[in-house]
């Protein structure tokens, strides 16, 4: 069978973009190889086709999450009022209930951390959010603030996603965003 120009990059592009979201939602461990290809319908084979090793296929999804993040983090934070929106989207039930759509943080660069494989992709997002941020506050110390309030963001849905009781997850991100967005009103 012959197969368009275009056909392996589009697969390339598929396994990228399934493998970004299950990293996202499961984990870099948890997701396997053959999995992944088998839910695209490919062979497990035919990975290597496109990628030399998982690690590379880490790292290229990471940076493909991070270049989405980036324009939607960008959209946010061009607008009025950004700050409170991305804390208010951040720590939301919508994306704490789904991972695999969101921050990369609070699933793949503890991993990676812990794995002893640190990325530069992850100091960029890092840098990005830390910007964003910082630049939002108007605070002579809006550097400390800004690595406080992503730091409690990424802490407060990883505890969110974690415990078991709905009450409890929702209590975690309640409370995290109040308390975040009290603090931009004060440094206002």
């Amino acid at each position: 069978m012959r197969y368009s120009e275009d056909h392996k990059a589009k697969t390339h592009q598929r396994i990228i973009d399934e493998a970004a979201r299950l990293f996202r939602r499961d984990g870099i461990g948890a997701t396997g190889l053959q999995p992944l290809m088998k839910t695209l319908g490919l062979t497990h084979g035919g990975f290597y086709a496109h990628f030399k090793s998982k690690d590379q296929l880490v790292e290229t999804a990471l940076a493909h999450t991070a270049e989405q993040l980036k324009a939607s983090t960008d959209e946010i934070f061009a607008n009025d009022a950004p700050l409170p929106t991305f804390i208010r989207r951040y720590l939301s039930s919508a994306h704490c209930a789904n991972p695999g759509d969101g921050c990369p943080l609070p699933t793949m660069s503890s991993e990676l951390g812990l794995r002893g494989q640190a990325s530069e992709i992850t100091d960029q997002v890092v840098r990005d959010r830390l910007q964003a941020i910082e630049e939002s506050l108007d605070s002579e110390e809006a550097e400390a603030q800004s690595i406080m309030m992503i730091s409690a963001m990424v802490g407060a849905l990883v505890l969110a996603r974690s415990v078991s009781d709905p009450q409890l997850s929702q209590h975690l991100l309640k409370t995290v965003r109040q308390q975040l967005l009290e603090q931009v009103e004060s440094a206002s």
